[in-house]
């Protein structure tokens, strides 16, 4: 049923090439909505993936597309409409980095639409022309210098955990990963460390039932944990075991003892939960504490702002300066995909002028001009002559006929 009859042979024709496609919604079958789709997507989406990734997805559709897209049925959603969305989002102030993930979320969830008969054309997404990032706007990361590197690690040496700080510059392992360690992890006689679990930041949930308490989440006196403290690594690539420099063996050695130390003088208070960098009676330290640490580091050792995340760049720069090949940097980097050395992996100053002294070393190189050299038959020759006394006297002598 339709206004005119031009709309109905249209719908036909739209029926027609459904059913062609194998994409024809069966008769009674529930008409999504945007909003209502991402929100199905959500909850089944949610037992796959980890919590940053959820997390992140979660404020895209709830912050930005719902509210921008929602009201639309999600088999007329059009391109168009996306690409508008992107635009609005950027006037409204939102950076292009922002709405390319909310473009990553809408193609995830309008994919497995498709996949599921929710959608019955082809993704929008797919078609429509993303938010452009502008990599001229973006922060280039310039790593560490090895006098930078020496002076963090020297600052760092007046203080608890150093070796957390040896282990991300010299061993580039996540934040996560750094503070999952368990000494059940290290086996300092071989000098060998495995990375199999990564630390969490904390999510909390109320416990005050039927009277809440107002406050968020985190703040509530009864607050409970909404996720456990470690999950697996970010990939299997991530689950590797790495061999540790003599010098990082024998600073994990005295951060043992200084633990042990500390572990003496807490007594009853020490929770025996077996981390490698804990405070000071034995809890995992959290990630903001640990992120505080960098940057007052930092900032002590006179040693210019950087990210925490610019430590594993830097590690994976010395492994570039030192030509270690790339297998073994995916290795010990815990990459899946070679490309990662690309973004990882930077060209310092120090290899431009490296570059730049052997192109001119190849194509500007002294040539000295090269005496011919005499062959070993005139040497003899000539031996031969000065003992024979010819040497003397070289005018051939005449016989009178």
């Amino acid at each position: 049923m339709r206004k005119d009859r031009a709309e109905v042979v249209d719908r036909v024709s739209e029926l027609e090439k459904e059913r062609d496609s194998g994409k024809i919604r069966p008769a009674g079958k529930k008409k999504w909505t945007v909003a209502e789709w991402l929100t199905h997507w959500l909850t089944i989406a949610r037992p796959n993936l980890r919590d940053g990734s959820y997390d992140a997805y979660e404020v895209a559709v709830r912050v930005h597309l719902i509210p921008g897209l929602g009201g639309h049925k999600l088999n007329k959603l059009q391109p168009e409409h996306l690409e508008r969305f992107y635009t609005k989002m950027q006037n409204n102030g939102s950076s292009a980095g922002t709405a390319h993930q909310a473009h990553r979320t809408i193609r995830t969830a309008l994919g497995e639409a498709e996949r599921r008969g929710a959608l019955t054309v082809q993704n929008p997404a797919e078609k429509a022309i993303p938010p452009r990032l502008d990599l001229e706007e973006e922060d280039e990361i310039d790593p560490y210098s090895v006098d930078e590197i020496r002076a963090i690690l020297e600052e760092a040496n007046k203080r608890r955990n150093s070796a957390r700080w040896a282990i991300a510059l010299s061993l580039g392992l996540r934040q996560g990963e750094a503070l999952g360690l368990k000494w059940t992890d290290i086996d300092l006689k071989t000098g060998v460390l495995r990375v199999r679990r990564s630390l969490n930041r904390p999510k909390y949930k109320h416990g005050c039932g039927d009277e809440p308490c107002g406050r968020k989440p985190g703040f509530c006196p009864k607050k409970q944990k909404a996720r456990p403290d470690t999950a697996p690594t970010k990939s299997r690539a991530g689950r590797r075991t790495i061999g540790l420099p003599p010098e990082l063996t024998a600073v994990l050695r005295e951060h043992w003892k200084a633990q042990a130390a500390e572990r003496a003088t807490a007594r009853q208070l020490w929770k025996d939960e077996g981390w490698v960098f804990a405070k000071r009676t034995g809890e995992a330290v959290s990630p903001n504490m640990d992120y505080r640490e960098w940057k007052d580091i930092l900032a002590t050792a006179g040693v210019r702002e950087g990210r925490l995340h610019d430590a594993r760049h830097t590690a994976a720069t010395v492994l570039l300066l030192l030509g270690v090949p790339e297998r073994a940097v995916m290795d010990l980097m815990g990459w899946s995909s070679s490309s990662m050395a690309t973004r990882y992996q930077h060209i310092t100053q120090q290899i431009r002028m490296d570059i730049a002294v052997r192109v001119g070393g190849l194509l500007w190189e002294a040539t000295e001009t090269k005496k011919p050299k005499k062959s070993k038959k005139g040497k003899k020759a000539k031996l031969r002559r000065k003992e024979q006394g010819a040497e003397e006297d070289p005018t051939p002598v005449r016989v009178p006929a």
